[in-house]
C-alpha cells in the first residue's frame, strides 16, 4: 500500500546515488519499503527464489517509501519488490482509483511497464488495504461499526496518519471528504510504527493502518468497514524490471509459484510473529513456505 511528494532535487540526488546498475550475472537484489510486511514479502522472494534457482540472492530492507522504491527499480539499484495495486495506480501513477480490481492491476501492469521498464507480475494472493481503526472500548461503547459511524464524534477527536497518507490521492483529503469528516485539530503525522502506541496510550483516537497489520490481532483494536467504498484495490504484486526477466526465464517461472497463495489473514499472522512475537523474519519465512509447500 502504503506513496509520498519528495522533490525533484532529492530524486536527482538518489539517481546520482543508485547509478546505473550494470550488469550483476547471476545475481538479483530484491528490495523492501520501511515496514515489517515488506521485510517478510522481500525475504519470501528471497528464500524462494534461492530455492529454486541458482540465483545468488541480496536483500536491500528500509528503502523508504513508495516512491524510492519505485525510483530503485527504475534505476536498477534493485531488481524487485512487492508493491500494492492501489499504491501504484494512485501514488506513482497519478491515476484516479478504481474499485475494479482487474481494472487496477490493467492499468498498473501498463503504466509500470511504459514509464518504468519494469514488469507487474500477478497477485500474490491478498490485500493490504487501508484500515481505518479504532480502539475496541471506543468501538463498543458507542456502536461504531462503519467509517461513517465516526462523523459525529469527528470534531472531538484526534485523528493520527502516516505521511504517505496525508499526502497521497487515496489519503486523508479524500477521505474527509467522501465521508464529510471535520476533525477539530489537525491530524497528527506519526512514524507507521508509532500509530497503535499512540491509539493505545490515548495519545490519539482514531488511525489509519493497514489491514494485514499483526498488532491488530493483539490490542483490543476495531476495524471500521468502508462502507462508502472510498479505498481502492490493493493487491500485493511482485514488481520485476524487464531486462532481468529478460536474462532470468527462471526466476519468472518461481515467481509464478507465489502467485495466489497468500491470504490476509495469513500475512497478518506473518507479521504478528516478526512484530508481536519477536521472531527471527527468515525463520518465519522458512517455516511458512514449508507449510505451503514451497
Amino acid at each position: 500500500m502504503p506513496g509520498s511528494t519528495i522533490p525533484i532535487a532529492f530524486l536527482l540526488l538518489l539517481t546520482a546515488s543508485f547509478g546505473c546498475a550494470g550488469r550483476r550475472g547471476n545475481r538479483i537484489i530484491i528490495g523492501a519499503k520501511n515496514f515489517t510486511e515488506q521485510e517478510v514479502l522481500a525475504e519470501i522472494l528471497a528464500q524462494h527464489l534461492g530455492a529454486r534457482t541458482a540465483l545468488e540472492v541480496e536483500k536491500r530492507i528500509n528503502l523508504g517509501g513508495t516512491l524510492i522504491a519505485v525510483q530503485a527499480i527504475q534505476s536498477g539499484e534493485i531488481d524487485a519488490y512487492v508493491e500494492y495495486t492501489g499504491t501504484a495506480l494512485t501514488a506513482v501513477l497519478g491515476e484516479s482509483p478504481s474499485r475494479s480490481k482487474e481494472d487496477v492491476l490493467r492499468r498498473v501492469k501498463e503504466g509500470y511497464s511504459s514509464r518504468f521498464g519494469v514488469e507487474v507480475l500477478d497477485p500474490l494472493g491478498f490485500e493490504n488495504s487501508f484500515a481505518i481503526v479504532v480502539r475496541g472500548e471506543d468501538a463498543r461503547r458507542l456502536r461504531l461499526k462503519k467509517v461513517s459511524d465516526i462523523r459525529p464524534y469527528a470534531p472531538q477527536w484526534r485523528a493520527g496518519f502516516g505521511y504517505e497518507f496525508m499526502e497521497r490521492a487515496d489519503g486523508y483529503p479524500g477521505l474527509a471528504r467522501k465521508y464529510g469528516l471535520t476533525f477539530g485539530r489537525p491530524p497528527r503525522i506519526l512514524d507507521l510504527g508509532l500509530l497503535y502506541r499512540a491509539l493505545n496510550e490515548k495519545q490519539v483516537d482514531l488511525v489509519a493502518g493497514n489491514s494485514t497489520d499483526g498488532v491488530i490481532l493483539t490490542l483490543d483494536l476495531t476495524v471500521l468497514e468502508d462502507d462508502q467504498h472510498y479505498f481502492p484495490p490493493y493487491e500485493a504484486v511482485p514488481v520485476v524490471r524487464k531486462e532481468f526477466l529478460a536474462a532470468h526465464s527462471e526466476a519468472r517461472a518461481a515467481l509464478r509459484e507465489l502467485q495466489g497463495k497468500f491470504t490476509e489473514d495469513e500475512m497478518r499472522h506473518l507479521n504478528y510473529a516478526v512484530d508481536g512475537e519477536h521472531r527471527d523474519v527468515r525463520e518465519v519465512v522458512r517455516e511458512f513456505l514449508r507449510s505451503k509447500g514451497l
